[in-house]
């Protein structure tokens, strides 16, 4: 948000052009729509309920948010945006780790999938 707001080009700041507010817009709703998310697997486990298929639809959908959201941040630095100077850098690699570490997205697919009833076959 904030280098949307400070960087200037033709003489507008970025984040007023049309595709890079829609961008932020939308990153900021997912980011909320994520929260939700894992604060509701967050409370169903401190109060003893069941909550293995939310903590993997939380960690599947929060994970692929940051790659999707990473990749817009970085379109809007444009070439700053893969240099060290800027923290979108570092959440562009960073964010890969999530979608691997602790499980996949497809194994969390997989875990949803079985919470569901279902039996994908390989």
């Amino acid at each position: 948000m904030r280098y949307g707001q400070e960087r200037k080009q033709f003489g507008k700041r970025v984040g007023d052009f049309q595709v890079n507010s829609f961008k932020l817009a939308e990153a900021a709703t997912r980011i909320e729509a994520a929260r939700l998310l894992l604060y509701k697997a967050c409370w169903q486990r401190e109060n003893g309920q069941s909550f293995g298929q939310l903590a993997a639809m939380a960690k599947l959908y929060c994970s692929e948010i940051f790659r999707d959201i990473a990749y817009d941040m970085v379109q809007i630095h444009g070439g700053y945006g893969l240099m060290k100077e800027y923290a979108i850098e570092r959440f562009f690699r960073d964010q890969r780790l999530l979608e691997i570490g602790e499980g996949t997205s497809e194994i969390q697919k997989l875990v949803i999938a079985r919470r569901l009833g279902l039996e994908p076959i390989f």
